[in-house]
């Protein structure tokens, strides 16, 4: 059922009929924290999961890690990644620690096998299995290693919620949202590290933050924009040839940087704007979670209908029958004006 809390954001439908509904919740809101747009639940607590990689990635370059070791955009990029394990993505993540003077073994991301099908079979074919260089949050665990080789910390357990690595990102996390992290529920991330749980408004705040960064100090506002900029340029390194956010910033001339986070978390910086987007579906889904970030964008105007015509093949999505006949889509809702559900 749907209720007042958490809207349909996205659908499903077959056929003539709508099959399925993704609730949950949306929010804009500006770099001085003034809620442009709203849909249920905007205090909505949850874990961000990947979709706050950025504000992770900014003691890496305000450390001055990322200079020492000549870290390239490409590389900063892989820093903020969810990255889907193509060859250009191991490649660099390896080449990477070597300039550390490390190897895979020293990142304590774990492996799995490739996200992208084409990657996975290339690999399976060669007699190869996965390595931690594999995993999605590889860039970002290099960028981690950096900055504590950097700083003269520990290596080892840097996954760990009191090691200096972890602590620092919980402070810069706290500054950026404007809540004291330290003291909201956390868990472990797929990817072993802590994840800390904020609501969706503080979470936006961060991202209309870095849209917008004037109102910081100038150290960290010019670690956004050089991050920003590397998320804009090299969305390749970031979400991998297939990925949603890489063919949505192609096509939108990256006037939007945006990123997915699991269990249907999503955010969004809008250069143009200045504002920041954070949502949530509540059944977790990434298919959701996107048409969710179509519906909002399309609401507050930064998808034209020019821009709607650009991105055609991504939304709605289509569902396919096992012999490529298409059926049905996932499309985004008409959320009405802002506020209004």
């Amino acid at each position: 059922m749907v209720s007042a809390a958490y809207p349909v954001l996205a659908e499903i439908t077959r056929g003539p009929l709508v099959e399925s509904r993704h609730l949950g919740s949306a929010v804009v809101v500006d770099a001085a924290g003034g809620v442009v747009a709203e849909w249920g639940d905007g205090g909505r607590v949850t874990f961000p999961r990947s979709s706050n990689k950025i504000l992770q990635a900014l003691p890496l370059v305000e450390s001055g890690a990322a200079d020492r070791f000549n870290v390239s955009p490409a590389e900063l990029s892989l820093a903020c990644a969810s990255h889907r394990s193509e060859i250009r993505h191991v490649d660099a993540v390896i080449a990477w620690l070597a300039r550390l003077g490390l190897t895979p073994d020293a990142l304590e991301c774990g492996s799995h096998w490739p996200m992208d099908e084409e990657a996975a079979y290339a690999l399976a074919r060669s007699g190869g299995t996965p390595t931690q260089a594999h995993n999605n949050c590889s860039g970002k665990h290099t960028g981690f290693l950096a900055t504590a080789l950097h700083l003269g910390e520990p290596l080892a357990s840097y996954v760990e919620y009191d090691h200096p690595v972890q602590r620092r990102i919980t402070q810069t996390l706290s500054e950026m949202m404007e809540v004291d992290l330290f003291a909201q529920p956390w868990g472990v991330d797929g990817c072993s590290i802590p994840t800390i749980a904020a609501p969706l408004k503080s979470l936006a705040l961060a991202m209309a933050k870095c849209a917008d960064p004037s109102r910081l100090p100038a150290a960290r506002a010019e670690a956004i924009r050089r991050l920003v900029d590397a998320m804009a340029t090299q969305a390749f390194f970031m979400d991998g040839t297939h990925g949603f956010a890489t063919r949505l910033m192609d096509r939108l001339g990256h006037k939007i940087v945006c990123k997915v986070g699991a269990e249907g978390v999503f955010t969004a910086i809008l250069r143009d704007r200045g504002w920041g987007v954070a949502l949530k579906v509540e059944d977790g889904t990434a298919r959701g979670a996107e048409m969710a970030l179509a519906a909002v964008l399309r609401a507050v105007g930064i998808l034209t209908d020019a821009d709607v015509i650009a991105v055609q093949d991504i939304f709605p999505a289509p569902i396919k029958t096992r012999r490529g006949l298409a059926v049905g889509a996932v499309r985004p809702v008409d959320l009405g004006k802002p506020g209004t559900f």
